[in-house]
């Protein structure tokens, strides 16, 4: 079985001819790289992958961080596959040169983790979440802040977390308790409990630094009266050095089905007098601070469900090239040699149904880290203002299509590989575990539905969706005069059978029950998200179809019609799905909400 973990022809395919990652180099903040450093990073995260995290993936699975009452216990092996991941450069690689980082584009960050994320699977989350700490207290903290807390961070010393759930307080963050109390020195003493908080507690680095929301006495109610604090684990010295413990302790870990490297954490904050905490900008402005980090977070679980999808299905397609078995129904001669069971049919849908899921999430996540960038570093206010409000509006999907594709992908890989693929000695089964959390944490699969339909659709007079719209409608404009028009036609229906589903399911929150109209706000959801990637798909069709123009080499043209051939699944196998869920959020389909809870 082959030790590589992803395609990197599908790496360069995806960062180089459907994106062009190079032209990148022509903004200013990039200009010290070119193709050759973006290779020599994602070269780099391919050797730390292999050398340092392939060797332990089962041990740290069959391993589950323990608590003695006193501290939580890893597998060693852990810490120096992270710390490789630090050495090399790798845990902030989009940062500024001057804080440590490489200044790469998110979008060659991502490519660079990639077989990282594949390999190390949610242990790489002690770093991934450090950063995304990091990013938010360097985007709303003070100077000071910075300092003390994201150089160190940044630095490898520190690791950060986000502290939300409680366990009155599950997704609904109005109605969390923890409070905070304003003391004369400017800080605050911070008293509540916290749950499912990824690393929340272990001896990998100096010290943690959790952002916590809670709210200060006399703060309004609901989400209006909530604050961001940073909570470190240890206080400092004047010096910066680590000081006494704060006033954080850890409660208990949480046994998961998946994901075992990274801890899952109850931590009580304030049960000997209130932990010291360093409100982050304005009180009762803690959940947009937030934000920042949530929908970073969001993207991440959405690429980390789909690189665990594409490691599946490259495992599985190995597997099935390697191994023999059965003959074709014509072959009548029972002593002819078994084939391998790539040549059976059902087995190259179950191989292409994961390539359609697994490489169309990941070029969606890809398009979420080059909206992220262009926000930021695109040449002119125009062409940043609408990054923004197309990565805004696409977050939802971003987060929930690969995370509900990503497990349905893994779980053919299972099927592909028959009992093999549900034991141990094989990972794939360990990928579906890993990877069945993601359409719960960050917000579930439920909640993006509504955050879709009921708020970033008519957002700013539905400036985000009509942005997607016109985005679709170039690409299929495009696509009208080649080979592929079939398709783009295809998409067009689609994109108008989506206007008017739109269309009559807001103008009947007018006249009907809110709570009975977006009942089916998930069907909407899938319904926009298998859109979504049907427009990524031929995205990714025009460009093999360019590459097929240029006489390329016989491997080359190999792949380009596997492009093209895994597009034409999605089209026909996948995208006609939308119809039904377009029936059932225009029609008000009332079976689930008519459901009584007695009657189950």
């Amino acid at each position: 079985m082959a030790a590589q973990a992803l395609s990197e022809r599908d790496l360069t395919f995806m960062l180089y001819e459907v994106f062009d990652a190079e032209s990148l180099t022509a903004r200013p903040r990039y200009a010290d790289h070119s193709r050759e450093t973006f290779d020599a990073a994602i070269e780099t995260g391919k050797a730390v992958a292999l050398k340092h995290f392939l060797p332990i993936r089962q041990k740290v699975d069959t391993n589950e961080p323990t608590f003695d009452g006193k501290k939580v216990h890893l597998i060693p092996e852990i810490k120096p596959a992270l710390d490789a991941v630090i050495e090399a450069g790798l845990a902030a690689p989009s940062s500024d040169f001057d804080s440590g980082g490489m200044q790469l584009p998110p979008i060659v960050t991502s490519a660079a983790q990639a077989h990282l994320f594949a390999v190390a699977s949610t242990t790489l989350g002690y770093i991934s979440l450090t950063d995304a700490n990091a990013n938010l207290i360097e985007a709303h903290g003070s100077k000071e802040q910075i300092d003390t807390w994201v150089r160190p961070m940044r630095e490898g010393r520190f690791m950060g977390t986000m502290a939300m759930t409680e366990p009155g307080a599950g997704s609904g963050l109005a109605d969390l308790t923890t409070s905070a109390t304003r003391e004369a020195d400017g800080s605050y003493r911070l008293t509540g409990n916290k749950i499912f908080i990824s690393g929340g507690d272990h001896e990998l680095s100096e010290n943690i630094v959790h952002l916590v929301l809670a709210r200060v006495k006399g703060a309004p109610k609901g989400v209006k009266g909530i604050s961001l604090f940073i909570v470190p684990k240890f206080l400092l010295n004047e010096d910066g050095s680590i000081g006494e413990r704060n006033d954080v302790a850890l409660a208990g870990l949480f046994h998961k089905m998946g994901g075992r490297g990274h801890t899952s954490t109850a931590l009580s904050f304030g049960e000997n007098g209130g932990a010291t905490a360093y409100l982050v900008g304005e009180e009762n402005k803690g959940l947009m601070y937030m934000f920042h980090m949530m929908n970073e977070a969001r993207i991440m679980v959405g690429t980390g469900a789909a690189l665990t999808a594409l490691t599946g299905y490259q495992y599985s397609l190995d597997y099935a090239r390697e191994r023999p078995q059965g003959r074709l129904l014509g072959n009548k001669d029972p002593e002819s040699p078994p084939i391998p069971i790539i040549e059976h049919a059902d087995v190259r849908r179950m191989l292409l149904t994961q390539k359609a899921y697994a490489e169309g999430a990941y070029a969606l996540c890809l398009l979420g880290c080059q909206l992220a960038d262009d926000e930021k570093t695109a040449e002119s206010e125009e062409a940043r203002t609408q990054a923004h409000t197309l990565l805004d509006f696409l977050t939802p999907i971003i987060k929930s299509w690969p995370s509900e594709y990503g497990p349905k992908a893994n779980n053919l890989a299972i099927q592909v590989m028959g009992g093999h693929g549900y034991i141990n000695e094989h990972p794939v089964e360990m990928f579906y575990r890993d990877n069945r959390l993601n359409p719960i944490h960050e917000g579930t699969t439920g909640i993006q539905s509504l955050d879709l339909l009921g708020r970033k659709v008519p957002m700013n007079n539905f400036a985000g969706y009509q942005a997607i719209l016109n985005e679709m409608q170039g690409t299929i404009d495009k696509a009208r005069d080649t080979e592929l028009s079939l398709f783009a036609g295809q998409l067009g229906a689609a994109l108008t059978e989506l206007q008017q589903t739109t269309t009559s399911v807001l103008g009947a929150t007018a006249e009907k029950n809110i709570d009975l109209v977006f009942s089916n706000s998930v069907s909407y959801l899938e319904m926009f998200g298998h859109i979504v990637v049907a427009w990524i798909w031929l995205r990714q069709g025009l460009a093999a179809d360019a590459g097929l123009q240029a006489n390329p080499h016989k491997d080359d043209e190999h792949f380009y019609r596997g492009k093209l051939q895994a597009m034409q699944y999605f089209f026909r196998s996948e995208l006609p799905k939308i119809y039904h869920w377009s029936k059932l959020v225009r029609d008000i389909d009332a079976t689930s909400f008519e459901m009584k809870p007695d009657w189950f």
